[in-house]
This record gives C-alpha cells, sequence and structure tokens, in this order.
C-alpha cells in the first residue's frame, strides 16, 4: 500500500495541490471571514481536480494491473485524500494564530477560529468523505455526483452549525463567549471532532472496499 500511496503522491496528485493549503490557509487572515470556507476549498477545488486527473490518466485500469488488491487501492486512495485534507486543515491553524495576534479586540459575527471551530470541520470533512468515498466506489471511476453530494452536505453542515453559533445562547457562548477561554472544552470539542473524523473516514472506508470488489474492472 505504501508503493501506491507514493504513487498518488508523486505521480498522480499535482504538485499546486500540495502548495493550494498555505494558499488557502492564508485566507485565515482575512478579519472576520466566513472561517469554514477556507477547508471547503479542499471540497471545491481539490477533490474534482484530483479525481479528474487520475480519470483522464486511467489510473484505475493501470492501478488493478499492479500486484495489488482492490483493498490496497481504496486504502491507499483515501490515505492521500487524508494526507490533503489534513494539510488544509494544519495550514489553516497555524494562520489562525496569526489572526488573533493580528486583530486582537475583532468582534466576530462568524465563527472565530479557536479549538472548537477546528473540531466542527474535522465533523464538516468527515460528512464530507463519508458521502464522497462512499459514492465514488460504486463505480471508482465516476465522481461527479460525488463531489456535488458530498460537498453539498458539507455546506449545509456549516451553515446550520454557524446559524446555531448566531441563533443559540448556548452555542453562542461555547465558540464566542466565555466557553473561548475554557481549553478544556475547547480541546475536548476539537478531540470529539477529530475521533468523528477517523471513524467516519474509516466507516467510508469499510463500505467503499465492499463497493469495488463488486466492481468490474474492463
Amino acid at each position: 500500500m505504501y508503493n501506491l500511496v507514493m504513487k498518488d503522491l508523486k505521480l498522480g496528485v499535482n504538485p499546486w495541490f500540495f502548495v493550494l493549503p498555505l494558499i488557502m490557509g492564508g485566507l485565515m487572515l482575512i478579519p472576520g471571514w466566513i472561517y469554514f470556507i477556507v477547508p471547503l476549498y479542499f471540497c471545491f477545488i481539490t477533490i474534482p481536480n484530483m479525481f479528474g486527473g487520475f480519470k483522464s490518466q486511467n489510473d484505475l485500469m493501470f492501478s488493478t494491473m499492479m500486484p495489488v488488491t482492490k483493498r490496497d487501492i481504496v486504502k491507499s486512495r483515501i490515505t492521500v485524500v487524508v494526507i490533503l485534507e489534513l494539510m488544509h486543515l494544519l495550514a489553516a491553524m497555524i494562520f489562525s494564530i496569526f489572526t488573533f495576534r493580528l486583530y486582537p479586540h475583532l468582534t466576530y459575527i462568524f465563527y472565530p477560529p479557536h479549538m472548537g471551530f477546528w473540531g466542527l470541520c474535522f465533523i464538516m470533512l468527515a460528512i464530507f468523505n463519508i458521502i464522497f468515498i462512499s459514492i465514488h466506489y460504486k463505480t471508482a471511476y465516476k465522481y461527479g455526483a460525488a463531489t456535488t453530494a458530498s460537498t453539498t452536505a458539507a455546506i449545509l453542515f456549516a451553515g446550520v452549525a454557524q446559524w446555531a453559533g448566531i441563533q443559540s445562547p448556548w452555542v453562542n457562548d461555547i465558540f464566542y463567549g466565555s466557553g473561548t477561554d475554557n481549553t478544556v472544552l475547547q480541546l475536548s470539542i476539537l478531540m470529539a471532532g477529530l475521533v468523528i473524523f477517523i471513524v467516519l473516514t474509516f466507516i467510508a472506508y469499510r463500505i467503499a472496499v465492499k463497493r469495488f470488489l463488486k466492481v468490474e474492472i474492463l
């Protein structure tokens, strides 16, 4: 599987997508922006272009000709997706540190990028993963419907979460008010989001393997 991952990282993925997290992360420096959009650019740009590249390269046929199992093909591709997702989140998190230093007294309308916010971002990407990966591996070739459905679901989650942050006094206090000074609470939300990300991505992997085993490669 390691060789499959390296094949994707070196040959399948355009080097631009390793630079993109830094560029998109820089958007965190915009004061009071809708910061959910920063990781969503992974869904908007990276996934459709990356999987479009795999399709144009006939990567599926090439991979199945190698002495590897279908399970390893799925596992390596999901690993690459997760690596790029983590790059996007990590870059955005680093830039958010400078955001707080640049605008220490800013009044936020949308979520400020505290640790709890990143927990919500992990959940958003977890939802994206389980929908995209599950649908895509019905064929392991078509990606348009999978991208549309998963991106729509991620946007809806972000929208509902942001609405709750504005409308609910309890949620507002956690992400805007006194809860932001509670390190244990913020870290707990981050860890909970990370766990959900791992669990849903693993479930997506299991579903993808089950479906891919039934795909006829011509």
